[in-house]
């Protein structure tokens, strides 16, 4: 089974995939950890890596050809990024997209990073703005099309436990006898 998550900063993609993995026995790879550690290799904080990348393609390119071989290589895996959704072709069985409003997702990042909630909601934004950006020039992705993931939800409904519930009846209700077709990735150039 290859699950994917995704969805924006702050919108507990990290803490509710990591959950969802281990309540079903599945490893878990995080492009953001992926994406933080290349940051901290050049001394940047990942809002200062993301708008660097705007002027390097290299590296986005380079995260994203890495979690493309992953979700198309390998089973029994929880994949969780921005992007996971989309990279992961047509071998994912299901994909969900987190959310949270722009305030909730700033207090949690705040939280996270131990910084101010309006600098990380200034922060938030801009790296949000500059991703949109990059995933359409590179791969014509519209990051706010959200027709290809199986479920989207806004995480500040529910705390993580009750949340990850909430996936797990998600996934323990998919019978493929009445599965009429998951949305396909149609228009993606994966060049990396």
């Amino acid at each position: 089974m290859l699950i994917t998550v995704s969805g924006p900063p702050g919108s507990g993609k990290s803490t509710n995939a990591a959950g969802l993995a281990d309540r079903l026995g599945l490893d878990h790879v995080s492009g953001g950890d992926i994406f933080r550690e290349m940051a901290a290799e050049r001394d940047m904080t990942p809002v200062e890596f993301n708008e660097f990348a705007e002027e390097d393609p290299q590296i986005d390119r380079d995260l994203d050809r890495r979690l493309h071989e992953i979700a198309t290589t390998r089973d029994d895996l929880v994949l969780e990024s921005r992007l996971a959704g989309w990279l992961s072709a047509d071998r994912a069985d299901f994909r969900f997209w987190f959310d949270a409003p722009v305030s909730i997702r700033a207090e949690r990042i705040a939280e996270r990073e131990g910084k101010p909630v309006d600098r990380a909601k200034a922060e938030t934004e801009r790296r949000e703005a500059s991703e949109k950006k990059r995933y359409r020039g590179y791969y014509d992705i519209d990051i706010d099309d959200l027709s290809i993931y199986d479920a989207a939800y806004n995480t500040a409904r529910w705390g993580p436990e009750p949340f990850i519930d909430v996936l797990v009846a998600t996934i323990d209700a998919y019978d493929p006898a009445t599965d009429e077709g998951k949305a396909p990735i149609e228009g993606v150039s994966y060049e990396f």
